[in-house]
């Protein structure tokens, strides 16, 4: 056991190194832009503070959202996804995999769970010994089951997942536009060392190096907030950008999708006001989603959307009164599921 104990613990030190990396760039960076460039380099005082204030706001931005990422804790399913006692105990005795999910089945009746495996049936974690809630998956780096998952980055040593992924995507946008500062107020004295119009100081080193880092990070970080930029408006996690959702009649790519504004109220809230911030604002408590195809009783499809922040209002039910480019269809037709009266409530997004 003392080997292996060592072994994680060194795993979990070196984890850290991807962040201690990235920390010491940005340490560099913050000096030699402070010090090198504005206080050795920039003889204007007006321009010299107008670049100093600037700096700062987007370099705090980013820092903060940045560590909010890091320390934030994935969240995992609650316990009432574990199988109770009884069940447990026959799950584990039962040596077939049918009787075994017919056990998964008795329990999944009473969960919020509409997607399945590819192959059709409910989806549990061995491991964790939980029945997944839709859009949850286990992350082997970080041993646990991670709600609505997106994927597990070295950059900040920490699972993505509805706990911080607004906070992700806010530290991408702010490094972005750190090194877009960064890269438009460095140039014209990049410019002026590089044709020696400037004297070689030790200034020269840092401003030209620091151009370069800061446009090749500008354009990598900006590559990769544009595609999870374009994943919100989707609402996709990366992991169902590559492989998409099954729920019970199939997989469906855009399941979750509820329209543009929806699909980004959903990480970033329904208040303008906390978007730019990296404060907790997502709708939902990451366990069960809305979806264009919900099979459940008017109760609990009301209580879905309502946990998403919305709830089944006259306007919304009548397709002319829609908002967001959302059509929401309530088929009246009752069917028989085992004895329940359900009704069908279909959210489709227009082309």
């Amino acid at each position: 056991m003392a080997p292996s104990r060592t072994l994680r613990c060194c795993k979990r030190a070196l984890n850290w190194i991807p962040v201690l990396f990235i920390n010491l760039v940005v340490g560099w960076s913050y000096y030699a832009y402070v010090v090198e460039l504005c206080v050795y380099t920039i003889t204007n005082n007006a321009e010299r503070i107008s670049y100093l204030v600037i700096f700062h706001i987007f370099f705090f931005m980013f820092i903060w959202s940045y560590w909010k990422t890091i320390c934030t804790r994935p969240a995992e399913p609650s316990k009432v996804f574990a199988l109770p006692r009884a069940e447990k105990d026959q799950f584990e005795k039962e040596e077939q995999a049918e009787m075994q999910q017919e056990i998964l089945k008795k329990v999944a009746r009473n969960l919020p769970v509409d997607t399945r495996t590819a192959g059709g049936v409910i989806r549990y974690c061995d491991l964790c010994q939980v029945i997944k809630p839709d859009r949850c998956h286990h992350c082997s780096t970080c041993e646990m089951c991670v709600l609505k998952m997106d994927h597990h980055c070295p950059w900040v040593n920490n699972c993505v997942g509805f706990s911080n992924y607004k906070f992700f995507v806010l530290f991408l946008a702010y490094a972005s536009l750190y090194c877009g500062v960064i890269c438009a107020t460095v140039v014209q004295y990049f410019i002026k060392f590089w044709s020696k119009h400037l004297p070689n100081t030790h200034a020269k080193f840092h401003i030209l190096f620091l151009f370069f880092v800061a446009a090749l990070f500008f354009i990598s970080i900006l590559s990769l907030f544009s595609y999870h930029f374009w994943l919100v408006g989707k609402n996709r996690t990366t992991i169902e950008a590559f492989r998409a959702p099954v729920f019970v009649k199939g997989p469906d790519k855009n399941g979750f999708s509820l329209g543009f504004k929806r699909n980004v109220a959903e990480v970033f809230g329904d208040e303008a006001k906390h978007f730019i911030f990296p404060i907790f604002s997502s709708l939902g408590d990451g366990h069960s989603f809305a979806t264009r195809l919900v099979h459940i009783d008017p109760e609990q499809a009301n209580g879905v959307l309502q946990q998403n922040g919305k709830s089944l209002s006259n306007e919304e039910i009548n397709p002319n009164g829609l908002a967001n480019d959302t059509q929401h269809e309530v088929d009246d037709k009752k069917e028989e599921n085992g004895g329940v009266q359900t009704v069908s409530v279909a959210m489709e997004s227009e082309p």
